[in-house]
């Protein structure tokens, strides 16, 4: 079973039954076939019986009127097969053999799967048949570099129909969502891949960030990855330290729950890279201060010979 979901989930985007909202999607039906839902519209016609042809539109009960009869009947989670059955038994109470072709001319009861946050193609997709969460972000063209490794999920309505509900359940206070990490998703991970229903809304968390200053080529905001964001990954993002860097005394700045006065941790660079202290892992928001150090007379000498700034990296060789 598990593997037959992960293979579903990697076919090409042309197979997926998927269109975009802003266009209109092929029919595609999965093994039980479209489930219809208030707001559709039914059109029912009886072959040389026009009298008892109809439109209806399936109220928010579920259920739909047909011509001559007093109560309506529920069209609800049904597919077009088994509503057309319901409606035959009715029509041979005047007629004998009713040829019936009854269909659903439009789909309204689905709204679109949103997808946001750290994808290439932002969108809204109308689902035309059964979809799960691996599919629909390739569809939206995969992760971008900025994405943090986690994906939210929130399913804006209850399901409409019982068989698809899943453990989804909600006091209705609160939007209910979950967590999922793309790592998880790759692997292959039955839990990490959930069927995706009408209205959910996707969500592609970008990386925390964290700042790199002071004494490196090129200071600035980096990303935390996904697996995390070790204090030499991040000194070799920022393209490396200057020959005036102070590696024995880097400072990192980290925010304190219910304080105002950031936490100060000390690191030394030269000790890490000889394997002499353990590699210190960034947190969101932290800020890694790489200080100057006081300058040596090789130092002078070099700025001297070639008339600029000595901002040479080190890098490890």
């Amino acid at each position: 079973m598990m593997f037959k979901k992960f293979a579903l989930s990697i076919l090409p985007i042309l197979t997926l039954g998927l269109a975009a909202a802003a266009q209109t999607p092929e029919p595609a039906e999965g093994p039980q076939g479209y489930l219809i839902g208030p707001g559709d519209e039914i059109t029912g016609k009886v072959l040389g019986e026009p009298q008892f042809d109809f439109v209806a539109t399936v109220d928010e009960d579920g259920k739909i009127e047909v011509p001559f009869f007093e109560d309506p009947i529920v069209a609800r989670c049904k597919t077009e097969r088994d509503l057309r059955g319901d409606v035959v038994k009715l029509l041979t109470r005047y007629l004998r053999t009713p040829q019936l072709s009854l269909r659903v001319t439009q789909r309204n009861s689905r709204p679109p799967v949103s997808i946001y946050g750290e994808v290439r193609q932002q969108q809204q997709v109308n689902l035309t048949r059964r979809a799960y969460l691996l599919e629909l972000i390739s569809f939206a063209g995969g992760e971008t570099e900025k994405s943090g490794g986690m994906i939210q999920v929130f399913r804006t309505r209850p399901p409409m129909c019982s068989e698809a509900k899943e453990n989804w359940s909600t006091s209705g206070a609160e939007v209910p969502s979950r967590m999922y990490s793309l790592a998880s998703l790759r692997q292959g991970r039955e839990e990490s891949n959930p069927e995706i229903l009408p209205g959910d809304i996707i969500i592609v968390q970008k990386a925390s960030p964290v700042y790199v200053t002071g004494e490196v080529i090129k200071p600035g905001e980096l990303s935390i990855p996904e697996g995390g964001l070790p204090l030499t990954q991040a000194v070799a993002m920022a393209s490396g330290i200057t020959r005036e860097a102070k590696t024995k005394n880097i400072k990192i700045y980290r925010r304190q729950q219910g304080s105002t006065e950031p936490e100060v941790i000390v690191a030394n660079y030269d000790s890490i890279k000889k394997g002499e202290q353990k590699d210190v892992m960034l947190q969101p928001f932290d800020i890694v201060e790489v200080d100057k150090a006081g300058k040596k007379f090789t130092d002078y000498l070099l700025e001297f010979v070639t008339g600029v700034p000595n901002r040479i990296p080190i890098r490890p060789f």
